[in-house]
């Protein structure tokens, strides 16, 4: 044993707590601390590779020794969260998986195994590795025992770093801690001692015994009274951080030799706490064994006449047929077909490539035939991008039967992660080939018409193999959870609208928006000039540290809870600093400087003029449309300087405008169908404003004598509480006390009785069942309810409020938009749906059209989905966005 390296586990885990934020399993349990636990122990594993190693815990009752000497060490310590519990144990597991030995003595803490355990090591003529960054292990340090510090780039903690550190040589560190005690364990220490003062006097008298033996050689009357009054607490201090060095462990060298992995454990551990990534590191997987289990592979590449006839041949006999494209990476409507790879049935896969032998016009012209004519329908994963794909080569897909990706996203729309090589990985435990393999990384990456074609057979056939097997994996798990109806009547059918809106786009004026860059400039230019000014100096406006040493150290404003140039804080500044409310300001229009002005040009295709964005039907998980490259769902509307960005957009051909068709407080309609609440009811019933109705319930005034101001407050609480807003929130939104806010709140619940009683029906509906759930069936699993954290599980709780009405909202419009889609392709009509923003669509339209639009749309839009309530729907024309 040359070397063995000593690891504080409990450390790591709290570490790791605390830096990583909320993860959890399918069961909602929180597993942050778990991760970053097996992340720092691969780190030192693979930068170290040790051959002897030894993870230690904290035994149960582990304080009663030191306890016993002085009754308050570390009782002021708070338990550690009640979700870091079980990962404890789960932190064991995977100890044991992985093949490292574990030590956790009863009665004793990890700090006092591990210095037995470096002792023990040391006289067998190892070197000591002690991983942690507890201060107290420094006193172990000398030229055959360090500190390894992983999370500062493995800093290796010597004899020389200690003194570099605390001014003092390891030996001197006992007594160090007992001078100064330690906050963190409640060791009293010499009252009015801090480090420097005890570095400096060992450094003068070497140890704790010169010093108490010689208090009238220390300076200052007050320490050589406190040396003479409090002797005995220096001493206890030095008995309490004193580490036992002596306690009994296993001393055979095997035990704490690294094993060999227990790699089907490590799988089945990885696989239920949802650790993919790690999943996918520990290369391939046997799959798990089921009934429908595929064991032949056949890929094969068609790359002959003969072999492309019989290709279509064998697909002309199938009713579905799986299609997956390979391009060179392009956005949708600018990229390039490479080939398509064909299955139809697991554990088969075809690809035609139109860089091989056959060449790119035999491949188009005889896939061209086949779309035409072929009766069968096809399906894919994220088909709506291979669906763009081909109909840049003027090829018009037959009907779509399925889409992997968004049964995935149904089944568990709580997840981000829906990818192919994700999913297979989830259902059948399969590391599909990564496209690196292929194309490379970084500098040296290439398209994919340079990859070998022999290796894009072999990846494109894998690819539409597996969506092959998902489909039936995931066509009977959406009929066991009842969500066919949602996955065929709204998600399918809106996936081939969503496709048409995206070759649509949107005109953007490219010299408008260039105009309103300028002013903008201007603007911010203005903004800078005065900022300056008032305080004396320039600097960068733009980083955090130089704004947070001008407001917190030059002009000495008084941070309210800690030193921060994050949003909240400055808001807080703001109300008693208009300079600080300048500085926010100027972050509004940089924002809009950047992220649009600067940006949105850059989106335009150079063959149509117009922005393309793509609107992601898995982007969210209350079922709301994603819109990204670019994101125009998040453009201000009610800034002039955001209006000013919405202008920009408008109808391409003269003679045309833009109708924007708005749900009204469809959010609010919905929490007074689902509450049933008398008040509410009749509000909507009567055409009432809400906000003035509520306004003159909770002020207890007549409709007549709401003032602006309280309208405001009113419509704060309404849209709050569809969010599980609290008093601290609604205080800081409307600039009144907590107490205010508190009792605006209960005086609210108290006018609208049955809205309480849902919300709580909600939160026990999720509780019970684990799912929130919508008017159409969407169901979002909500474990984290369960959650010991109280963070995430109030959080948890604000998501069973919030998804039944998001996400009824979500589907009301969808449906809205299959049935506008299907009028305006019934009557032949020139008019486009090009936008959907949340609870609004936007329309291209020539004039003409504009009365049979805004009568249809409405229509649609107001009766797809029968309420309790009325739904209404604003109408607007305009010659560009912003007038709508």
């Amino acid at each position: 044993m040359d070397k063995i390296y000593i690891i504080d586990a409990v450390n790591f885990l709290f570490r790791s707590y605390y830096a990583i934020g909320a993860m959890t399993n399918d069961l909602g349990q929180s597993t942050n601390a778990l991760f970053g636990f097996i992340r720092s122990v691969q780190k030192i594993l693979r930068d170290f590779s040790p051959n002897h190693i030894v993870c230690v815990f904290d035994g149960p009752e582990n304080k009663k020794s030191r306890q016993a000497l002085y009754a308050e060490y570390k009782s002021h310590r708070a338990g550690a969260p009640e979700d870091l519990f079980p990962q404890f144990d789960w932190a064991s597991e995977y100890c044991e998986f992985a093949g490292i030995a574990t030590l956790c003595i009863d009665g004793v803490e990890a700090d006092d195994t591990m210095a037995t355990v470096a002792v023990w090591a040391e006289a067998k003529g190892a070197k000591v590795y002690l991983c942690s960054s507890d201060k107290d292990l420094m006193q172990l340090v000398n030229d055959n025992v360090f500190l390894l510090q992983a999370h500062k780039d493995n800093l290796i903690i010597d004899a020389i770093k200690v003194e570099e550190l605390f001014g003092v040589k390891p030996n001197q560190m006992l007594d160090l801690l007992a001078i100064m005690g330690d906050s963190s364990d409640n060791i009293p220490g010499l009252e009015g001692f801090g480090p420097k003062t005890a570095a400096s006097l060992l450094q003068e008298f070497g140890t704790l015994d010169e010093i108490l033996k010689y208090p009238e050689k220390v300076k200052g009357e007050k320490k050589q009274e406190t040396l003479r009054t409090q002797k005995e607490v220096a001493l206890l201090s030095r008995e309490l951080a004193t580490l036992n060095r002596d306690l009994l462990i296993p001393k055979d060298e095997k035990f704490y030799e690294l094993k060999n992995s227990n790699l089907e454990k490590l799988r089945e551990f990885y696989h239920q706490m949802k650790f993919n990534t790690l999943l996918r590191e520990l290369g391939e997987i046997k799959p798990i064994k089921k009934k429908r289990e595929i064991e032949k592979k056949e890929y094969r590449l068609i790359d002959s006449e003969k072999d492309l006839k019989e290709l279509f041949t064998q697909l002309n006999a199938q009713k579905e047929i799986c299609i997956d494209t390979e391009t060179d990476g392009a956005p949708p409507l600018l990229a390039k077909l490479v080939g398509i790879g064909f299955s139809y049935e697991p554990g088969t896969g075809w690809y035609l490539p139109c860089n091989g032998a056959l060449g790119k016009e035999t491949v188009e012209e005889a896939l061209s035939a086949f779309f035409d004519t072929t009766s069968a329908s096809v399906y894919g994963q994220n088909i709506k991008y291979d669906l763009h794909i081909l109909k840049n080569i003027g090829i018009d897909l037959p009907p779509i039967c399925f889409d992997t990706l968004l049964a995935s996203y149904l089944l568990n729309p709580q997840s981000r992660k829906h990818n192919l090589d994700e999913l297979a990985l989830e259902v059948f435990k399969k590391i599909k080939i990564p496209i690196e393999e292929l194309i490379g990384k970084g500098k040296n990456q290439r398209t994919m018409f340079e990859a070998p074609i022999e290796k894009v057979a072999q990846y494109c056939c894998e690819d539409a193999d597996y969506t092959c097997r998902l489909k039936d994996h995931f066509s009977e798990e959406l009929k066991e959870k009842k969500l066919e109806k949602l996955f065929y009547d709204i998600e399918l059918p809106l996936l081939p609208i969503l496709a048409k809106m995206e070759r649509e786009g949107i005109y953007l004026d490219a010299k408008e928006i260039e105009e309103v860059g300028k002013r903008l400039h201007n603007d911010l230019e203005a903004l800078k000039t005065a900022i300056f000014r008032e305080v004396g100096e320039e600097f960068n406006l733009n980083s955090p540290k130089q704004l947070s040493a001008i407001l917190f150290e030059k002009l000495k404003l008084k941070a309210p809870k800690k030193i921060s140039t994050s949003a909240d804080v400055l808001e807080d500044l703001a109300v008693d600093s208009p300079i600080v409310q300048e500085i926010l300001n100027y972050r509004v229009l940089e924002k809009l400087r950047s992220t649009y002005v600067e940006a949105l040009p850059s989106f335009i295709n150079p063959n149509t003029g117009r922005i393309h964005c793509t609107f992601n039907q898995s982007g969210t998980a209350t079922g709301r449309l994603a819109c990204q490259d670019p994101n125009l769902q998040n453009i201000p509307v009610r800034s002039q300087e955001g209006l000013a960005i919405r202008a920009c957009f408008k109808p391409q051909k003269p003679g045309w405008l833009f109708l924007g068709a708005d749900y009204s407080q469809i959010e609010l309609r919905l929490l007074a169908h689902f509450s049933e609440d008398p008040e509410l009811l009749k509000a909507f019933r009567n055409g009432e404003d809400i906000h003035t109705h509520t306004a003159a319930l909770v002020f207890g005034v007549s409709r007549d004598e709401v003032t602006s101001d309280m309208r405001n407050k009113a419509k704060t609480v309404n849209f709050g509480i569809l969010y599980g807003q609290g008093p601290f929130g609604l205080s800081r939104q409307i600039g009144v006390s907590m107490k205010e806010a508190s009792a605006f709140i209960k005086t609210y619940f108290e006018r609208y009785p049955a809205v309480s009683t849902y919300l709580e029906q909600c939160k026990e509906f999720t509780r019970k069942t684990g799912l929130s759930k919508t008017l159409t069936g969407r169901s979002r699993p909500i474990p984290e309810i369960q959650n010991k954290n109280p963070a995430i599980r109030a959080g948890a709780e604000r998501l069973a409020i919030n998804t039944p009405l998001q996400g009824t909202a979500a589907d009301l419009i969808k449906l809205a938009m299959i049935e506008i889609d299907r009028s305006i392709q019934e009557q032949k009509l020139q008019g486009k749906m090009i936008l959907q923003i949340h609870d609004e669509l936007i329309f291209e339209i020539p004039e003409e059209e504009v009365p049979i639009f805004e009568a249809m749309v409405k229509e649609k839009m107001e009766g797809v989905l029968p309420l309790k309530v009325p739904i209404e729907v604003h109408l607007s024309i305009g010659k560009n966005w912003a007038e709508c």
